[in-house]
């Protein structure tokens, strides 16, 4: 098991001041991974959080924050899409924060077996979830085209059609089954470049976010963040690729607008914005923090205020 003591996670202490946390509060951490946001956000104020993931193996490092916070702590193994229906069932209606952590965790990355790296060799796997097909099922029988496709449009991978192409070619004679090996293929798909990140990189990126329908689920999951929170609660979300960094900016953009409801109705009864932008510029992690941690140095905070207006959505009852 990992020891999480010492793990810090990415802008910590710019998302918990942007939470301005409330004692009798009640926050919810859609991505809880080893829990560094969740202890964090427990031990500052004597409030109540809801911990979410959709990783069977994150419940381990739940326990020792259960242990410390009794009942003020909940663990639930699921999609953070599903969130309006956890509160639900402990009959929450609203929050006063939610914090999500994109992408993959540190324990992901680290385990071999998990099949997320391409820094050391492993499975093909890639699923968050361990449930669906893996990513050695889906290499060895999407279609070339297709394979392609989702590699620009997931990756912003340039070279999408010669990656795409020489997968297709070396999975003619061999299964391809492992991190290494497609990591090589890409690798050598790729003119020489003086680029700073790993040439397999934007690839494997692509293929994690297809086969988790991680788009999918980021839309929902903000949606239902939005619907869940108080007036004045507060939405923050970290993300670390462009794709997702987009699609942050949009929603909140998107929400901070009036939205018309018909032409035949005053100005006072039209949709007002749900969503008050609180970070014009993604707030980045510090050159100590990007030296202390180098998984870090992608990372961007984006930051909302829910205003006293009903959901741009459709308020839940």
């Amino acid at each position: 098991m990992l020891d999480t003591t010492h793990h810090i996670p990415v802008l910590l202490d710019e998302v918990i001041n942007s939470l301005s946390l409330k004692d009798e509060g009640f926050y919810v951490d859609a991505t809880f991974g080893l829990g560094g946001y969740s202890k964090e956000i427990l031990s500052n104020r004597n409030c109540n959080l809801l911990a979410i993931d959709r990783d069977p193996e994150a419940k381990k490092f739940a326990q020792p924050i259960k242990s410390s916070f009794k009942d003020k702590f909940t663990f639930v193994n699921g999609r953070f899409s599903e969130l309006i229906k956890f509160l639900e069932d402990k009959k929450i209606k609203k929050v006063n924060g939610v914090v999500f952590d994109l992408g993959v965790s540190s324990p992901q990355l680290d385990k071999n077996e998990r099949g997320f790296s391409f820094k050391s060799d492993g499975p093909l796997d890639m699923r968050m979830s361990l449930e669906g097909p893996t990513a050695e099922e889906f290499i060895n029988k999407v279609e070339e085209k297709t394979l392609a496709d989702i590699i620009y449009e997931y990756g912003d991978e340039v070279f999408s059609r010669r990656i795409a192409k020489n997968i297709a070619n070396e999975r003619l004679t061999k299964r391809i089954n492992s991190t290494l090996q497609l990591a090589t293929i890409i690798r050598k798909s790729i003119p020489f470049s003086k680029q700073k990140i790993d040439p397999a990189t934007r690839t494997f990126q692509a293929i994690r976010i297809y086969l988790n329908n991680e788009i999918d689920e980021l839309e929902k999951g903000l949606i239902a963040a939005e619907k869940s929170l108080h007036p004045d609660g507060i939405l923050a979300v970290v993300s670390f690729h462009s794709i997702e960094d987009r699609i942050v900016k949009e929603f909140f953009i998107k929400c901070s607008k009036s939205k018309p409801i018909s032409r035949y109705l005053p100005e006072e009864n039209q949709r007002k914005h749900s969503l008050e932008i609180l970070t014009k510029k993604p707030i980045c992690p510090s050159e100590k923090e990007i030296e202390e941690n180098r998984r870090s140095r992608s990372a961007k905070l984006r930051v909302a205020r829910r205003t006293k207006f009903p959901s741009y959505f459709g308020d839940q009852e």
